[in-house]
This record gives C-alpha cells, sequence and structure tokens, in this order.
C-alpha cells in the first residue's frame, strides 16, 4: 500500500500523523511511505529522519495526495487539500465530521471518500484506543491553561488554584467523567483545586470516584447542579462527548451569566461543537474572549502546540489499525476489524455511525 503523511495545514498545527517510527514499520513490511516536505518539522522530525526511516518526501501537497492509497492525517483536512483528493482515497484523521462545515463534509462525500474517524474507533470494552492519549493530553493541559488564565496578567481574577494556608483553593468543576474529565480532574486535584465532577451516568461516577482524591465531589449533571455549581466555580471544564454527534450542550448562556466574573470556561469539547451556547472555536494566537463577563478559551486543537508528545501518542493508539489497513487492505480490515469499522464515517462517499446536526 502507499500511505501519504501530509503536512498539517491548519494554524499552529504542530502535530503530525505519523513519526518516523511509524514509518520504519510500514517500509519493513514492504509498504511505500511518502512524506511531505517538512511535514514533521513541527514535532523535531526532519526530512532526513523520515528518509532513514525509509520514506520518499513528496514536495507538494498535490503530489503528495496524487500518490498515496491511505491519507494518515491528524486533523480536519483544510479545503486546499480536499481539492488534491483523489475519488475513492481513504482518509484517516481526527475528522470532527460531526460538526465540521458543511462545505468540507459535501466535498468529502463527493469525492466518494472512505474517512476514518480516529475519535469513534472503539473496542469490545467501550474504550477509544486512539482518543484515549490525546485525551489525556487535553485533560493534562486543561490545568496548566487554567493556573495560567487565572493569573492577572491573563485578565484572571488572581487565584492560586491550589490555595495556601489559610486562604482556599480555586473550586473547579468538570461537566463529563469520561477520558478528559477524569483525567482533568486529577490533574487539577494534584494541583491542590477543589473539583467536582459532573456526569449524567451515575455508574461512570461510582467509577470515578474510587481513583480521585478526597478532595473531589462528584454529582449528577442534572439542570439544578449544573445552576449551582455555574454560580460558584471559578472555573468550568466542558468535557463531553457523544461518539458521531455534535457534543451535546450542557451550558446553557443563562448559566454562564451566572458565573463570576473574570472566571473561566474552558469547552474542551469545541472540536465537535462545543458544550456550552456561549462557546466559538477560538485558535493558540487568540485562544481566548471574554462574554457575559467570563474568559473563554474553546481551541480545537488544543495539543497542537505539544506536537512532539501529541504525535508519538497518536502514533501509539493508531499504529496497530494502521499497520493492519497497510497489509490486509482498506476492504478487509474494514470488514474484520470491528474497531476501527465503528471510526467509519464515510465509506465511498456514503454516510456510516454518523450524526450530522449541522455544521460551525
Amino acid at each position: 500500500m502507499i500511505v501519504g503523511i501530509p503536512r498539517e495545514r491548519k494554524p499552529f498545527e504542530y502535530r503530525v500523523g505519523l513519526p518516523p517510527a511509524g514509518v520504519q514499520i510500514l517500509t519493513a513490511e514492504q509498504h511505500t511511505v511518502y512524506v511531505e516536505d517538512m511535514a514533521g518539522q513541527g514535532a523535531g522530525f526532519s526530512n532526513d529522519d523520515y528518509i532513514y526511516a525509509g520514506a520518499s518526501i513528496a514536495y507538494s501537497g498535490e503530489e503528495l495526495y496524487h500518490r498515496s492509497d491511505l491519507i494518515v492525517k491528524f486533523a480536519q483536512p483544510v479545503q486546499e487539500e480536499t481539492a488534491w483528493m483523489q475519488e475513492n482515497q481513504t482518509i484517516a484523521g481526527f475528522l470532527h465530521l460531526a460538526a465540521a462545515r458543511q462545505s468540507l463534509f459535501d466535498q468529502l462525500a463527493a469525492r466518494k471518500t472512505t474517512a476514518i474517524a480516529y475519535e469513534q474507533i472503539e473496542d469490545e470494552q467501550g474504550t477509544r484506543p486512539v482518543l484515549k492519549p490525546l485525551s489525556q493530553i487535553g485533560g493534562r493541559m486543561a490545568a496548566q491553561t487554567a493556573a495560567r488564565l487565572m493569573q492577572n496578567d491573563h485578565g484572571g481574577r488572581g487565584i492560586l488554584l491550589g490555595g495556601l494556608p489559610g486562604i482556599p483553593p480555586a473550586e473547579v468543576v468538570i461537566i463529563g467523567a469520561g477520558v478528559v474529565g477524569s483525567t482533568a480532574a486529577r490533574s487539577f486535584a494534584g494541583l491542590g483545586a477543589h473539583v467536582t465532577v459532573l456526569d449524567i451516568n451515575i455508574q461512570q461516577l461510582f467509577a470515578l470516584e474510587t481513583t480521585l482524591p478526597n478532595a473531589c465531589t462528584t454529582m449528577l449533571a442534572t439542570k439544578n447542579n449544573l445552576e449551582l455549581v455555574a454560580s460558584y466555580a471559578d472555573v468550568i471544564v466542558g468535557a463531553v462527548l457523544v461518539p458521531g454527534e455534535r457534543a451535546p450542550i450542557v451550558l446553557t448562556e443563562e448559566m454562564v451569566g451566572q458565573m463570576k466574573p473574570q472566571s473561566i470556561l474552558i469547552d474542551l469539547s469545541i472540536d465537535q461543537g462545543g458544550s456550552s451556547e456561549t462557546s466559538r472555536p477560538t485558535t493558540h494566537e487568540n485562544p481566548t474572549y471574554i462574554y457575559k463577563n467570563v474568559i473563554h478559551y474553546c481551541v480545537p486543537n488544543v495539543s497542537g502546540v505539544i506536537g512532539r508528545t501529541a504525535s508519538y501518542a497518536l502514533y501509539n493508539g493508531f499504529y496497530p489499525f494502521l499497520l493492519q489497513l497497510a497489509c490486509e487492505g482498506i476492504e478487509d480490515t474494514i470488514k474484520n476489524n470491528k474497531a476501527l469499522e465503528k471510526g467509519l464515517n464515510l465509506y465511498h462517499g456514503e454516510i456510516r455511525h454518523l450524526k450530522r446536526l449541522g455544521g460551525i
């Protein structure tokens, strides 16, 4: 199989779809790998690193797309890339098509694309092995992001997350008890904050409570409870996910309006449309905006600025699936691998495992 690794083109995107270690595994099995010129630069991988691993360098994105059977990306393709895509080509990446612009969805469907969404690959135990390590990164980054935004020089209220003797810690609320939420809870608690985690699934809260520090509290995500926590939170982290669908809105504009002045809303669900009525995508260049006197941080590619760690995290989760796709072929792998089949958003242009409620 011919596998293509393009350069990511979205602003402040330093990640790459496959590090040289992954290329070496493919080329050892006699597969051909093309890597676009400087694709790994942001993650600290040079062209020479890829050549040493057995790859060939494609000196334009158009050349790479024209040569490849399978495109292995990190983020959604931009319009420039969809124009290069070949009919019946396969693309794999964190695609988030449930919340993608209609134009992107239409272009992929028109080219009869087979689209594999990493975020929806799910094994028999209900674990999403490709998404999980990136979710852990997002959860850990939420804590360091909140700590920075609470500083006065970043517009915050000047609060230390962990407090001091005689000074209470920050009140952190996390909505969603999945991998992102539970990792964020541990990270915030590790910095000394008081953490409250809400979820609609009581069993998930039971499981989470056994692993969280005593300083953490769990609550059902009812309307009354959400209104309550919004009134006292210094930081709210939105970490809700429904695979293949737009993220549910759990925070209304009215709830956000009840939050303290200069408090912080970090919406880690923004790549799936956002979990608050007041959320809209931002960038690492301009990561925040203020609405209802609340600082909103809504960067979709939150791990895009830790390119090396994130690229290895993706590789660790996806390489068994990638190797099977290359060795057995697209069609047979889709038939034989139920976990990967759940990640199909499009199959030769036809919708699979995807519920679109309108793009953002």
